[in-house]
């Protein structure tokens, strides 16, 4: 049975920092890009950042310079370090594991809140 569980949301001010992270089980963790996305009230779902098998990544433009993902594939884990946090970073965020050939194997966390506010 496939688990992501995300962990490290919560409350911080304007400016401040959060690392979220995103422990897998029941996967090949290796095989698998691993992204973030979230969700604020009333919006779509976005991508926030992602990381290929490859170690390649990607990130949505308002978080560019601000956030960076990594992966540890001994530790089955995902890392989102976010600085510079703003209130329109506010949302839930989402883990999401895809096989790197076999796209269908797609799956998600339950979701961290993260809130911006002072």
């Amino acid at each position: 049975q496939v688990q992501l569980v995300e962990s490290g949301g919560g409350l911080v001010q304007p400016g401040g920092s959060l690392r979220l992270s995103c422990a897998a089980s029941g996967v090949i963790f290796s095989f698998y890009d691993m992204g973030w996305y979230r969700q604020a009230p009333g919006k779509q779902r976005e991508l926030v950042a992602a990381e290929t098998s490859d170690s390649s990544t990607n990130y949505g433009d308002s978080v560019k310079g601000r956030f960076t993902i990594s992966r540890d594939n001994a530790k089955n884990t995902v890392y989102l370090q976010m600085n510079s946090l703003k209130p329109e970073d506010t949302a839930v965020y989402y883990c999401n594991a895809v096989h790197y050939r076999s796209r269908q194997r797609n799956y998600w966390g339950q979701g961290t809140q993260v809130t911006v506010s002072s």
